[in-house]
This record gives structure tokens, sequence and C-alpha cells, in this order.
């Protein structure tokens, strides 16, 4: 199988000054996922494995390439694409097409794995990507978790300084309620045919599938309290969950490999 693993992230950052560039527990955030990548192309040596850096930071390719075990491709953004109100999934598919010219590869597959979800394991790749397989008809498969908050029971909306429900709905209980889940924004398989014919914005409403992945930090890293957190939940996790700690481990190959 040919797999195109896409790793996107822009220049700078509203919340944290370059983001994309910063470090957890004294590794790139960039390298756990790029170590996640490793241990699947380690695991699965019959894939032919590319992946692909997409960003308009030359700090970010820069990273990418210091480390020296795992070969990586430099696409370079066009500026209508670098900007806050691009798709994320209009990003994926410009560099999935430039990869495939350049490489002269029909891709199977295109899975991104976000930068700043690093808490996610080989197994958790796996288990995407032969979900896809096994539905070929899903446009995309992707990773969630169970939600701490529901729509139908404890979420509020204001509007005009009045407070009412998402969803307006007389369930009495959370456990009741229908379940919810968080897309958690770690691992993305997507049809390649679908990232060139489906409208990008509203990509996900239909024709989707997803798998479920331990919640162990459903976190957006908009502030610097939030990478703190994260490093604190990995901290644990690195020491107590075998699967993670692989992903800990392969991170620290990738720094220690560094030219």
């Amino acid at each position: 199988m040919n797999i195109l693993f896409t790793v996107c992230g822009r220049a700078g950052s509203k919340g944290i000054k370059n983001k994309n560039l910063r470090s957890m527990l004294n590794v790139p955030l960039l390298y756990y996922t790029l170590g996640a990548i490793w241990n699947y192309q380690n695991s699965h040596p019959r894939d032919q494995v590319t992946v692909a850096i997409s960003s308009d930071s030359e700090e970010l390719h820069a990273l990418a390439h210091k480390q020296t075990l795992l070969p990586v491709e430099s696409v370079y953004r066009d500026d209508y694409l670098a900007g806050d109100a691009a798709p994320k999934v209009s990003v994926i598919a410009a560099c999935a097409k430039e990869m495939e010219k350049r490489s002269h590869i029909n891709y199977d597959l295109v899975v991104d794995l976000d930068i700043t979800s690093p808490l996610r394991t080989c197994q958790d790749i796996e288990h995407a990507i032969e979900l896809k397989k096994e539905n070929n008809s899903y446009d995309c498969v992707f990773s969630v978790t169970s939600s701490r908050r529901n729509p139908y029971f404890n979420m509020i909306k204001i509007e005009n300084g009045v407070v009412s429900q998402i969803i307006e709905s007389d369930f009495t209980t959370r456990q009741t309620a229908p379940e919810v889940y968080d897309m958690n924004a770690s691992i993305y398989v997507y049809d390649v045919s679908a990232l060139q014919r489906k409208k990008h914005v509203g990509f996900f409403q239909t024709n989707c599938g997803a798998i479920m992945m331990k919640d162990t930090a459903v976190l957006d890293i908009d502030k610097e309290e939030d990478l703190e957190l994260m490093a604190c939940l990995a901290e644990y996790f690195f020491k107590h969950d075998l699967l993670l700690s692989g992903t800990q481990k392969a991170a620290l190959s990738l720094l220690n490999s560094q030219r």
C-alpha cells in the first residue's frame, strides 16, 4: 500500500508564539508526530510510506530535516493556503497533489497527523487505516474521544444576553442523552479521490467514519497553560502506558539522530 503521511503547520500562531516549533518534555512536538510515523513505517515494511511537511515556515522544514531517521519531503504552501481562513483539508489536498506529481506515486491513502496532538500511538494510526480499508467508500476516517460535555444536556449558548441550550431537549440526565464525541484533531485518513472532488468546507459532515482514541488529552493548544497541562499528562502516560511510551521513545530517537 502506498501511503502519504502529511504533517501540516503554519508559521507563527496567535495563541502561542511559534506553536508548531515548541517542545514538550524537551522534545520538539513535531518529533512525537514524526516518531509515530517512524514506528508505523518500521511495523509495516510492505507499505511504501512517504512523509511530507506542508508549511510556510522555514524553521519547521529545517527542524523536520534535522533528524536523520525518517526521510521527509518539504512542500511549501501557497500564500492563499497560509492564512487563518484556509481549510486544512485544502492544504492537505494541495500537498497530496504536489507529492503525486513529484514522486510519480498514486497514493492509496493520505494520512494527516496534527503536530499539536502528540499523544497518539502507532496502534491508533493502524486502527484508523484498517477502518478505512474495511470501509473503502468512506471519504475519511478520523479519531475521536468521548465528550465530557453534551449539547443535548449541559452545553449552552448566549445570544443577546439570553442563555439557552445549544440543542433544545427534555433529557434530564447525561446518561439518557444521545452519546456524543469530540474530534480530537489527531488522525485523519483520507480517500485520495474524495480530497480532490469533495467540497472542503463541511468535508466531515457526510460519509465519514471514526475511531476511538484514549482520552489522554482532548486539548487545543492555544495558550501556554494548555501546553503545560499537556506536558503533565504526557509525563504521566509515558511512564504508565506502554504504547504511548513507544511514541516517546521514537521521538527521542529522532532527537538523538539530529545532525
